[in-house]
């Protein structure tokens, strides 16, 4: 299994990743036994559904020490011990301490919703979404052609959140958010195993916000479900938002994000567009700037 590196936007180095379950992805995207099983797998929700409830059992709490461990996760930000914890799952969707994730307040930026490894794309010149081997058409990301005429040529968010992550997501700016719908079944995995495998991890079980932003105009803010997270859970009454806001939580396993702006409403910043351009994911942390705004006609 290749080694997966990520840059660490804090310290600016690059960090090998730990892969929670990495051989076992390996088989099930890179062997082709493993990928006749991955298609029974992804193609039954309950296996996904299963494996979580197991993850919510009690039996399942001694797990978290050799989870942290194993992850390096920072235990220390967790707003309780971990022995406190009922299950991996309550761990795993864990509040943090407050003033762990400062949000920045200038309304000329826009803000990460989550922790996690993300790639920009500063225009959409083509209708596919292209991510290692993996491609989606903007239509089948969003499940409707008039949105995906909307947000051509916009400006496209991938965050991919490991299993060692922060798993609460949240608002990238205050405004307005509608009703959330789902789109989709399968749950591919969506590390970068299995879009190097050609996965359509894009096509995953997902649900879609319109959020009319203060700052930022109509985005689109798309919480990607995948191969063990069974659920997607939303803690946000549909209204008034504010920017760093809880929005939900994925429940136990990897999972993803995506956010869409139409044209010229923001630009990111000059680091994730390097990063993303050399195929180079950058890990942030939920509050964090990662672009401005344009000026907007009209």
């Amino acid at each position: 299994m290749a080694v997966i590196q990520y840059r660490d936007r804090r310290t600016g180095r690059l960090e090998p990743e730990r892969v929670f379950h990495g051989e076992t992805l390996a088989f099930l995207y890179e062997n082709r036994a493993g990928r006749v099983l991955a298609s029974v797998l992804t193609a039954n929700a309950l296996f996904s559904r299963g494996y979580g409830w197991l993850q919510r059992r009690p039996a399942s709490r001694r797990k978290i020490p050799r989870f942290i461990s194993g992850l390096g996760v920072d235990a220390g930000e967790a707003e309780r011990p971990p022995g406190e914890y009922a299950s991996l799952d309550e761990f795993f969707t864990r509040r943090l301490k407050p003033g762990s994730r400062p949000v920045d307040h200038d309304p000329e930026r826009l803000i990460t919703p989550a922790d996690g490894r993300i790639r920009v794309f500063p225009r959409l010149r083509d209708p596919l979404l292209k991510v290692k081997g993996s491609t989606v058409r903007l239509e089948d990301l969003l499940g409707d052609r008039a949105l995906a005429d909307r947000y051509a040529d916009g400006a496209l968010v991938v965050i991919r959140l490991a299993a060692a992550d922060y798993h609460r997501f949240h608002f990238p700016d205050s405004g307005i958010a509608a009703e959330p719908r789902a789109v989709g079944r399968r749950l591919h995995s969506v590390h970068p195993i299995a879009l190097g495998a050609g996965a359509p991890s894009f096509e995953n079980k997902r649900t879609l916000t319109r959020i009319d932003t203060r700052g930022f105009g109509p985005m689109l803010q798309i919480e990607i479900g995948a191969l063990t997270v069974g659920t997607i859970e939303q803690t946000f009454v549909p209204g008034a938002v504010e920017r760093g806001q809880e929005k939900g939580f994925f429940r136990f396993g990897g999972s993803a994000m995506v956010l869409l702006a139409e044209p010229g409403r923001l630009e990111f910043d000059d680091d994730l567009v390097r990063d993303s351009q050399a195929g180079i994911e950058t890990l942030v942390r939920m509050g964090q700037p990662i672009a401005k705004r344009l000026s907007f006609p009209g």
